[in-house]
């Protein structure tokens, strides 16, 4: 492959990362989330917008530190992947969630805009993953899980800017 197929390919990447080209982005998709509903789980819903906001952020982590660090060790399936609560623990906790959300996030972009970093190598300490595939993974769960979001704000009665 070139170096200009790659640079597309990466740019690709990166669009489907944010999002930004067939479903919403990340931020705005918070931006204007009602944060006093964030603990609500309205009938028939499975998930409040906390426990979707920590589903994304830890999910991402792991994903994220696979892709980077070969001693990482992923959470128990499924419940390392969720929350305990339903309801954030404290006052801060959404906006903390959201912030290491948005760094790890921009890590990842990084990662994978990098010309250093082979698209294609088996990631090691996988069982043959690579960077690809991790970000294809990735931008597919967040658009899943923003998709839950955006229903869920939605179920909450709140008008969405996004």
């Amino acid at each position: 492959m070139s170096t200009s197929q790659q640079a597309a390919l990466r740019e690709q990447l990166e669009h489907a990362l944010r999002g930004d080209q067939s479903h919403i982005e990340f931020d705005a998709m918070i931006a204007d989330f009602p944060i006093e509903q964030a603990g609500v789980k309205p009938h028939g819903a499975p998930h409040s917008a906390w426990q979707l906001l920590e589903h994304l952020r830890i999910a991402q982590h792991d994903i994220l530190e696979f892709s980077r660090d070969p001693k990482h060790k992923s959470p128990p399936w499924p419940e390392g992947y969720w929350p305990k609560t339903e309801v954030p623990p404290n006052a801060h906790a959404w906006s903390e969630s959201v912030a290491a959300f948005q760094k790890e996030f921009k890590a990842m972009q990084k990662l994978i805009s990098d010309p250093t970093s082979d698209l294609y190598a088996a990631i090691e300490g996988g069982d043959g993953q690579t960077l690809l595939r991790e970000a294809i993974v990735l931008a597919a769960h967040n658009s899943y899980h923003l998709g839950q979001l955006m229903f869920l704000k939605k179920m909450l009665g709140h008008k969405s800017s996004a």
